[in-house]
């Protein structure tokens, strides 16, 4: 294809609509208010890639608690240093692009800029919508050959999801100490099986989850002196948490926090335990499965996946800025076509717990199973 101006100023306008699109994504992901470049993130951005003996790759480090107790008085150091030990994860990217066409000339009556606004509007739809599920996909562990709501992803004409350099690297389910079900009064072991009627959210799970997540050395965010961790919910699961008394009796306004922090915005509640409600229909949940592709007995019990997340629960490559923009004409240049195209990619870190018993673990996330 060749991509000629079709419209006066091509470069500016491309630079514009470019810095357009990025606020459209950025105004309206899910995702965005949770991410940034420092470790103190929910989701870890990285722009640049790390030279390694591998050659250039996208990485971040993780950094896990210290192992010993220090050296006391005027004992000697020497040969006593602990030392930090950091695992660096590799962020597989890839190109992701989607392209809008014009009808046609005989059709086509309207300005090139309308074109281009309803372009940036759509494209930028699409971005937001694919990227936000991609990251609640991987930090669920489900397969990106699925929606959020557990039915199968169809592609059409286009590329499954499934063919992306980093569709792989998501794991068939959460480490074995960061997967909980509540099964109504106590946490037990993740279990999708075992989902029944009466696994039902309240405010004990939360108790409970935010005493796991302690224990196990999930790093909660740090907002105004504050440790914070975010619950991801679906609205039905919200729903069900307000009916418990205890909750509601813990349950204060994120606004009287005077929090000006990003991850406040839009927050649905927060409870004196630290533990900041976000709502969302993007939460993981088998509503979409086919009866014997659900849940529970008979794989036919409706379920949704929560997560409790700390810092660096996510890692994602932003290798192009959150995209390129790109113009040209196809059909004998009867049409108009744009593209959107981002390079990037994102991970569930996972690293050698010391406080699992050194096994491998998933580093900021607990994935908790719910009845829906």
């Amino acid at each position: 294809m060749a991509y000629t101006a079709f419209g006066a100023g091509q470069t500016e306008f491309k630079r514009a609509w470019v810095r357009e699109s990025i606020k459209a994504y950025r105004d309206n992901s899910f995702w965005e208010k949770f991410t940034g470049e420092g470790a103190n993130n929910i989701v870890q951005r990285v722009t640049e890639l790390k030279r390694t003996e591998k050659g250039d790759r996208a990485m971040i480090g993780l950094k896990a608690n210290m192992r010993t107790s220090g050296i006391v008085g005027d004992n000697d150091i020497d040969g006593r240093r602990e030392a930090l030990e950091t695992y660096w994860i590799e962020i597989h990217t890839d190109q992701l692009r989607k392209s809008v066409s014009s009808k046609g000339r005989v059709d086509d009556q309207r300005s090139v800029l309308n074109f281009r606004t309803e372009a940036k509007d759509s494209l930028a739809d699409w971005q937001v919508q694919v990227n936000d599920e991609l990251k609640f996909l991987a930090a669920s562990n489900i397969s990106f050959a699925y929606n959020t709501d557990g039915s199968a992803r169809s592609s059409g004409a286009e590329d499954p999801l499934t063919q992306l350099e980093f569709a792989a690297d998501v794991a068939a389910s959460p480490t074995s100490n960061r997967h909980f079900t509540y099964d109504g009064t106590n946490i037990i072991a993740g279990n999708t099986a075992a989902i029944a009627s009466t696994y039902v959210p309240k405010y004990g799970a939360l108790v409970d989850i935010c005493a796991e997540a302690r224990t196990r050395g999930i790093k909660p965010l740090k907002v105004n002196g504050m440790d914070v961790y975010v619950h991801v919910v679906h609205p039905k699961t919200f729903a069900r948490y307000k009916k418990d008394a205890d909750f509601r009796d813990a349950l204060i306004n994120a606004g009287d926090r005077g929090m000006k922090n990003p991850v406040f915005t839009g927050a649905a509640g927060f409870t004196v335990d630290g533990i900041l409600f976000h709502i969302s229909n993007n939460v993981y949940n088998t509503s979409g499965a086919a009866s014997g592709s659900k849940w529970g007995a008979g794989s036919a019990i409706d379920g949704t996946r929560s997560l409790i997340l700390g810092q660096q629960a996510l890692a994602c490559a932003d290798l192009w800025n959150t995209g390129e923009w790109y113009e040209g004409k196809t059909d004998d240049d009867a049409k108009n076509v744009i593209t959107l195209a981002q390079y990037n990619g994102v991970i569930k870190p996972r690293f050698m717990s010391r406080l699992d018993g050194d096994t491998v673990q998933d580093f900021g996330t607990i994935c908790l199973d719910y009845y829906l």
